[in-house]
């Protein structure tokens, strides 16, 4: 054997078992992430008062499975584990570790369960509940799903739903208890509401009404719409209970394929999702990672079906919202109640620390998981690079092989621009301009990459125009990773650095206006390289611009 032979064994062996132990801890903790828990606790399968169908199971193509992530640490903890208060794991991770019994479940699995776990670093609760019913008719807001073309001009308040009580109900043991819960019907009190769903700086708290809505009943107040008529024969594997009037093209096409509506039970997990901003990337990304960590917090094995409680229009964002989640859905959807096995209560975007961090300090920084693995810290996490990495992985882009997201040759400079387009019922399709001549900008930003191209110089720069208003979330995905630098005007394009790939430099042009710290503190909290320049009004030098930029891209050492 040659030198060079063994050589490159004694590099490639060690890489080999190094890889391998890599793999080992992963799968041995990623799966014990999220172990089914026992029927009594987990799962609510009432007998003989309602059926589950013999094929509802995850291998049937019921939901997606999580994918494995470079940066994935697991998230169940030992209580005496718990999450340093005010940690990076209490802000991003698991921190809801105060677990908090409302209904316990029955013996004999003949009523419905609910708990939530609450986090005293977020002030705020994951809540999980078995047996419960929602009845659409009770829940106040318009019809949510529609075309935004219909219902331009639309009031933003008359897409936020009001709860009655009962719009959600919980079937309680007809044992014991059944005296006085027809004395007192609701699942939960006040005080329990300010103690764990405390609405603090939130006008309004949605998630909170709707726990604060749930009423027990008994079984015979417990009753799940049914019908036999059968719309979508060929899209569905059990039938399904819709209303088949008018556009029945339209119709089946929205129609999940995980009811079983011969009895209206959804058998698989589902979350319980209300929305408020949801046409802003940012507020949408707020939403997006409460949702993911809500799943991992209640240790769903698979990733679930979510439900809209709030009506909105279609919006461009819900492309990601169903790559994310097995599928997804409207409350006022459903032509009648609708029973779950398992319903998990989203936490509002309001309550992440990506929003959180706007108006308190959380001193975290970004580090690759298996430093954490191997060295927890307190002050740092990869849960951003993780939920990344989730965003990326649900669009089917590979994300095992770092690295292998650039360009072979060269620089590629994402520059994210911002365009006019019809946003929500209420928006006149005008952008307000964060950087007033941008378009200058951008040019002499491309006539400067085409200049060291033509000049042979030793790194090649290739400017990519971000338009991304009326790109494919999948495209805009593409340029973020493919992307070495990053350059754009405050604005909720930028959010995508969520999904940047590490290495990756952010360069934010912020005026006077908008001197706010989101983008520098995701950049912070995934461990990227992050450069600003400050203006004094709106408009800026297109020299200095380049000269920054250069720098930037001299250090890549192309």
């Amino acid at each position: 054997m040659g030198r060079d032979q063994s050589k490159l064994l004694r590099i490639l062996i060690p890489l080999f078992a190094l890889n391998s132990v890599t793999i080992f801890l992963y799968f041995s903790f990623h799966h014990h992430d999220a172990p089914p828990l026992p029927t009594s606790s987990r799962q609510f399968l009432p007998d003989p008062i309602h059926h589950q169908p013999s094929n509802a199971t995850p291998d049937d193509g019921y939901l997606k499975p999580w994918p494995i992530l470079p940066s994935y640490l697991p998230w169940t903890r030992k209580p005496k584990d718990d999450a340093p208060y005010r940690s990076c794991e209490a802000y991003f991770g698991n921190g809801f570790t105060r677990r908090v019994d409302v209904l316990p479940p029955s013996p004999d699995r003949s009523a419905g369960w609910f708990r939530c776990f609450f986090s005293r670093t977020l002030l705020s609760s994951v809540c999980e509940g078995g047996g419960i019913r929602m009845v659409p008719d009770r829940i106040a807001m318009s019809r949510g799903g529609e075309a935004l073309h219909e219902v331009i001009g639309r009031d933003e308040e008359d897409e936020m739903p009001i709860f009655q009580d009962g719009a959600f109900q919980i079937l309680g043991s007809s044992e014991g208890k059944a005296r006085r819960w027809k004395k007192r019907r609701k699942l939960v009190d006040e005080g329990f509401l300010g103690e764990y769903l405390p609405a603090g700086e939130i006008e309004r708290h949605t998630m909170r009404q709707l726990v604060g809505s749930i009423q027990m009943v008994d079984a015979t107040e417990f009753q799940c719409d049914q019908d036999d008529i059968e719309c979508c024969p060929d899209l569905l594997i059990d039938p399904v209970r819709i209303n088949c009037q008018g556009d029945l093209e339209e119709m089946c096409s929205f129609t999940p394929k995980w009811i079983n509506a011969m009895l209206m039970w959804i058998e698989e997990p589902t979350l319980l999702v209300t929305r408020f901003e949801y046409a802003n990337l940012f507020h949408t990304v707020t939403d997006w990672y409460s949702s993911y960590a809500a799943s991992k917090v209640t240790e769903l094995p698979y990733r679930p079906h979510l439900v809209f409680v709030d009506g909105h229009c279609r919006a461009p964002l819900e492309e990601t919202w169903s790559a994310l989640f097995s599928s997804i859905q409207y409350a006022k959807n459903f032509t009648g109640s609708v029973c779950y096995r398992h319903a998990v209560l989203v936490p509002l975007g309001y309550e992440t620390a990506l929003f959180k961090g706007l108006s308190e300090d959380i001193f975290c920084n970004g580090a690759p998981g298996k430093e954490l693995w191997m060295n927890p810290d307190e002050h740092k996490t990869a849960r951003l690079s993780e939920f990344g990495e989730m965003i990326r992985a649900a669009f089917h882009f590979p994300v095992n092989r770092p690295g292998s997201e650039k360009p072979a040759s060269g620089l590629n400079v994402l520059f994210v621009r911002r365009e006019d387009y019809l946003a929500h019922p209420r928006h006149d399709g005008k952008v307000q301009s964060r950087l007033s001549n941008e378009e200058e900008v951008f040019d002499a930003v491309q006539k400067w990459a085409s200049y060291k191209h033509n000049n042979h110089s030793e790194c090649k720069v290739k400017v990519v125009n971000g338009l991304f208003a009326h790109m494919p979330m999948r495209e805009q995905l593409r340029a973020i990773q493919e992307a070495s630098v990053i350059i754009g005007a405050h604005g909720a394009g930028l959010t995508h650095i969520v999904s940047a790939t590490p290495r990756t430099v952010i360069l934010e042009i912020v005026s006077a206006e908008f001197r706010r710290p989101h983008f520098q503190l995701i950049a912070q909290w995934k461990g990227l390289e992050y450069h600003a320049i400050y203006l004094e009004e709106s408009h800026a030098d297109p020299v200095v611009v380049i000269s920054r930029l250069g720098r930037i891209v001299r250090s890549f050492e192309c």
